[in-house]
């Protein structure tokens, strides 16, 4: 038993020491304006968003340091989502209001209103927003100026996570463990390799020319994940992306409650962990550093279970206070961590809800391309 200790230890060790190198690496990225002429184009895809593409509209409105345009496609809503975005585009000439086509064979539904929204925007570059996002007032102009100073073409941001109920505490904070305690962000700036390209589909800026030349959403049409997707693609096109610190420059209050928790995270699952190949991977990882020393501790009481244990907590509290996420995530964390794999296994294995994929009410077969 002296040896798992050590191993589960070892695991829990990986996350701990990567979140301290990735925190330190984003504490020291430093903020640049925007230099020359420069237009954003704040590109929001919506479907029957009509309680949040109000309070988004004021937020992009707000946006300083850099000229704004903002654009709403509204794909086949059957709320009020349009009506709001025509009453601001009335008082407003900076946001447009465009209606998506109906959808074309071989596309998932946020990829083909995103691809429309580019081809209708003027910007030098693109900055896509979930109608859950509440921009900060400079995050446009401080994505564009890092995209502008590190060569970028795409540059993403996790935004603040709002989390209010039980559900969303089980669910919504293993985005950051993952981003932080498992990618290594240094490698990630010295190297283009697509393995280690990622991105938050929830703010999500692109320069124009370098979108067009990877092919853009259009070359990942039949996708659902594109924050994944985007960073892989526009690598693999040898484009550098980059991730920054986001929880200043915008908030997000992803899902109200566990289910639709579940149902958010399980439509990307096969595009991420949720492989034959990865996920047994991932449960190593994750199962071992996060939940088992817990599990058995109070059974073997041995130091290094209880080193593990500690270090499992502290690699969250870390997390935690950087991301300025509810607190309430530290002690809930070995469960938020076994609910995240219990979501991946269930959409690998094809079980209940998980066999369909969607987005806002349109659904697709999970792994095949519809």
């Amino acid at each position: 038993m002296i040896i798992v200790g050590f191993i589960l230890f070892a695991l829990a060790a990986i996350p701990f020491v990567l979140t301290l190198m990735n925190l330190s690496i984003l504490s020291a990225t430093p903020r640049h304006a925007p230099q020359g002429h420069v237009l954003v184009s704040i590109l929001i895809p919506a479907r029957n968003e009509a309680k949040n593409i109000g309070p988004a509209l004021d937020a992009a409105l707000g946006s300083m340091g850099v000229p704004v345009e903002i654009l709403v496609m509204d794909d086949g809503s059957t709320d009020a989502t349009p009506d709001i975005v025509r009453a601001y585009a009335a008082r407003d000439t900076r946001v447009r209001l465009l209606t998506a086509p109906p959808l074309e064979e071989g596309w998932t539904g946020k990829i083909h209103a995103c691809h429309h929204l580019s081809e209708a925007a003027r910007g030098t570059h693109f900055l896509f927003v979930d109608a859950d996002v509440r921009l900060g007032s400079d995050a446009a102009a401080l994505l564009a100026g890092h995209a502008q100073a590190t060569d970028s073409g795409l540059v993403s941001a996790v935004p603040r996570q709002i989390m209010i109920t039980l559900g969303e505490l089980l669910t919504v904070p293993t985005i950051n463990l993952l981003l932080l305690g498992y990618l290594p962000m240094g490698f990630m700036r010295l190297s283009r390799d697509p393995g280690l390209g990622a991105a938050c589909g929830q703010l999500m800026l692109v320069e124009r020319e370098a979108y067009r030349a990877s092919g853009g959403h259009a070359a990942i049409r039949s996708r659902i994940h594109d924050g994944i997707q985007l960073a892989r693609l526009f690598r693999r096109k040898s484009i550098m992306t980059d991730l920054v610190p986001g929880q200043r420059l915008a908030t997000c209050r992803m899902y109200a409650g566990f289910d639709e928790a579940w149902a958010g995270f399980a439509k990307n699952a096969h595009e991420g962990m949720a492989t034959p190949v990865a996920l047994p991977i991932w449960t190593v990882l994750l199962f071992g550093g996060h939940v088992l020393p817990f599990m058995l501790l109070p059974f073997v009481p041995i130091l290094p279970l209880a080193c593990a244990a500690l270090l499992s907590l502290v690699t969250r509290t870390l997390v935690t206070v950087a991301m300025r996420e509810n607190p309430w995530s530290i002690p809930l964390h070995p469960f938020t961590t076994l609910v995240g794999l219990a979501i991946q296994w269930s959409v690998l294995l094809r079980i209940g809800n998980a066999r369909r994929a969607g987005w806002k009410g349109r659904l697709y077969p999970v792994g095949e391309k519809s």
